[in-house]
């Protein structure tokens, strides 16, 4: 049965017509956190899945949510629930935005975010821009901890020498534009500073855009030359 608050999808991850304010209410009241629903960036790295339903078993056989001292095992029953909580946030504080929305759509919604949309991302990474910059750099790449996406806004690094890594953030070209960008670009600059002062390395911004073929490509590729300056002033300390 097709659901009419979908706008679109690209491979399993569905586009909603409402995603703004699912969004929203998501990260204001924190329900796509690691606390709720594990850190799914560094799971699905640690799975490198080959297909979407190994991605599937494996997150609900090893992701847990952080609210209790011990862990509770996420279930898809769980992702429902979290789903009606979203649904209630929204019919209590967003009143007026809510006649469109309906409960159904907020359960939908959820699942598809921490399943289908982490590992459509995912395989994007590796399929193409993630490839496409290990073949060029002639370096490895190593996907970053969770607490680095989290707090230096590092995606993967390339460790050059002992205690001395580049950083990589790899963003789609509409980041680029952010609804609030100046506070976008100061809050990654604050972390990326960080990432310095204390690996040595600086990051680097890698905008994804699709060509005429709908494939992936990076778009700023002048970035490959200045990373290659970084890991040969690296090498040089």
């Amino acid at each position: 049965m097709e659901k009419e608050w979908i706008n679109g999808s690209e491979g399993y991850n569905l586009k909603y017509k409402r995603e703004t304010l699912l969004n929203y209410a998501m990260n204001r009241w924190g329900l796509n956190k690691a606390q709720s629903v594990d850190a799914t960036s560094e799971l699905i790295r640690n799975c490198a899945p080959a297909d979407y339903a190994t991605w599937v078993d494996y997150y609900f056989n090893n992701a847990t949510q952080k609210k209790k001292k011990n862990g509770l095992k996420i279930t898809r029953e769980y992702l429902h629930a979290l789903g009606e909580e979203l649904y209630l946030r929204l019919s209590e504080n967003v009143h007026n935005e809510l006649e469109c929305i309906s409960e159904e759509e907020c359960i939908d919604y959820v699942y598809n975010l921490v399943i289908n949309r982490t590992y459509e991302g995912y395989r994007t990474e590796i399929d193409t821009i993630y490839g496409q910059l290990e073949k060029v750099l002639g370096w490895k790449m190593e996907a970053a901890p969770d607490e680095w996406d989290r707090t230096l806004s590092v995606d993967f690094f390339i460790e050059v020498k002992k205690s001395c890594y580049v950083g990589i953030q790899i963003k789609p070209i509409s980041t680029r534009q952010p609804i609030y960008q100046y506070q976008w670009i100061e809050q990654n600059k604050r972390n990326h500073q960080r990432f310095t002062d204390r690996y040595k390395g600086k990051v680097f911004f890698v905008f994804s855009k699709k060509n005429t073929q709908g494939k992936k490509q990076i778009d700023n590729i002048e970035v490959i030359d200045e990373i290659k300056q970084e890991i040969e002033r690296l090498n040089n300390l």
